[in-house]
């Protein structure tokens, strides 16, 4: 699996445990509040994948689990070998995923191979293109939903709450999705890197983390357990 970033240590990313966080290359999606740019556009690094094993190796028992970001992990063809070799040494797994191809995340839940799954679901269903690019559809996201809700197995949804993001679409949202077990609303914050086209979009002001806690409020009626 070809990684291009390592988190060696977080108290954030794997709800209740202590893990490091790996960072693949390649999405599908263009969202042009993407916080991780370089993997998607380039340029970035590639680790050596002797250096994360052994790395993987020494922190065993020392870290609970291993994280794998992106980029979107499921462009990754030897991400089930990978997760395996994780797996084995005693870790548990958390994918972050934004959630568009639900076949891949079928055969990883008939593996039981990841422990929690986030997945992101982006804007309401019908501006899912506006969003996230040409060919982004929103019924594969709540496709792979579905099936995280079918397995058992411990998820969230989040979305990023960015200022193009009204209260109406929020609340759209909370209805396309089917009642979670935990919805976050994360706040927007500016990243680095973006495309010129995109200058004007990313400076408009963020909502601050109370009027998030409104639109929260807004949204409770449909999905109980949302948080920020």
């Amino acid at each position: 699996m070809t990684i291009s970033g390592l988190a060696k240590s977080s108290l954030i990313d794997f709800p209740g445990l202590v893990s490091c966080v790996l960072f693949v290359p390649g999405c599908n999606y263009d969202c042009f509040f993407c916080h991780n740019r370089m993997l998607v556009d380039g340029p970035y690094e590639v680790l050596n994948p002797d250096y994360i094993r052994e790395f993987l190796e020494k922190r065993a028992g020392l870290l609970d689990g291993v994280v794998i970001s992106g980029g979107e992990p499921t462009l990754q063809p030897d991400l089930m070998e990978f997760a395996q070799m994780a797996k084995s040494l005693g870790y548990k797994l958390k994918l972050d995923t934004n959630g568009s191809r639900p076949e891949v995340v079928r055969e990883l839940i008939k593996e039981r191979l990841f422990d929690y799954y986030a997945v992101d679901y982006k804007a309401p269903s019908a501006r899912y293109p506006e969003v996230c690019g040409e060919g982004a559809r929103a019924e594969k996201v709540l496709e792979t939903i579905r099936l995280l809700l079918e397995s058992g197995i411990d998820f969230e949804v989040r979305t990023t709450v960015f200022p193009q993001l009204s209260k109406e679409d929020l609340v759209a949202m909370a209805k396309e999705l089917p009642l979670l077990p935990r919805y976050v609303l994360n706040r927007y914050r500016k990243p680095e890197r973006f495309k010129e086209r995109d200058r004007s979009k990313i400076e408009e002001p963020p909502y601050t983390q109370s009027q998030i806690k409104a639109l929260a409020e807004a949204v409770k009626k449909y999905q109980p357990n949302v948080r920020t």
